[in-house]
């Protein structure tokens, strides 16, 4: 490599590892800046209706091993989310707010179909920090602990997967300290950025599962491109 070329990559890297590689906003306007080049996770910081938050409850009390995957066409959503999310007091209202993260999702990224999965959970799915191999993926927790996710300024990306040597994210070295972990709230949605996204390989969202403590549960549900 040439001393140009070893200059432009330093730049390039530099900057997805800045501190600004993320942008978190209460507009839904903010989710158009996943598209900046240096972003690569975006958070719309949202509190959900309560009606929505108790239907969450029920559906944990009465479905607590609930999981729902299928692919739903822009604009057809509703009539079919019906049939398929359980009858509970809230439930209309809990698919309305479905409902509207499936649209802005599908017109932010000009998709004709979105794969959604809905789960109830007891465990952390992905307990380890990560990045996805795919374009981006919007996550949100209807009910308990939100996603936690790291910046880029003081991430050592060598020590995500196979690197960390059979060590903790903890012991790694992947992160600083503590305080470089940063978590989304109940009813945030985030759009990750994965390495998978045009000119993103190796740049992707590090994010994990937060832990879920005994006989507590989550509700979350991710939405990815068909």
């Amino acid at each position: 490599m040439g001393a140009t070329e070893r200059v432009e990559s330093n730049v390039f890297i530099k900057r997805y590892q800045s501190e600004d590689n993320h942008k978190t906003g209460d507009s839904p306007e903010v989710m158009t800046t996943i598209y900046e080049e240096q972003i690569n996770l975006v958070v719309l910081q949202r509190s959900l209706p309560d009606e929505v938050t108790s239907y969450c409850e029920k559906l944990v009390d009465n479905n607590p091993n609930f999981n729902l995957r299928s692919v739903f066409k822009h604009k057809t959503t509703t009539q079919s989310l019906i049939s398929l999310v359980p009858d509970l007091a809230g439930q209309s209202a809990f698919i309305e707010d479905l409902t509207l993260l499936l649209d802005m999702y599908s017109c932010l990224f000009d998709l004709a179909e979105v794969g959604l999965r809905l789960q109830v959970l007891d465990r952390a799915m992905c307990p380890r920090f990560h990045t996805d191999k795919l374009g981006c993926r919007l996550v949100t927790t209807y009910y308990g602990q939100g996603t936690e996710w790291l910046g880029g300024y003081g991430v050592d990306r060598t020590k995500l997967g196979a690197g960390n040597m059979g060590l903790s994210d903890k012991e790694s070295g992947l992160y600083h300290n503590a305080a470089s972990i940063q978590q989304a709230s109940q009813g945030d949605i985030l759009l990750l950025k994965g390495d998978g996204w045009f000119g993103n390989d190796g740049f992707g969202a590090v994010h994990r599962s937060p832990a879920v403590a005994p006989n507590e549960r989550r509700v979350v549900v991710t939405m990815d491109f068909a």
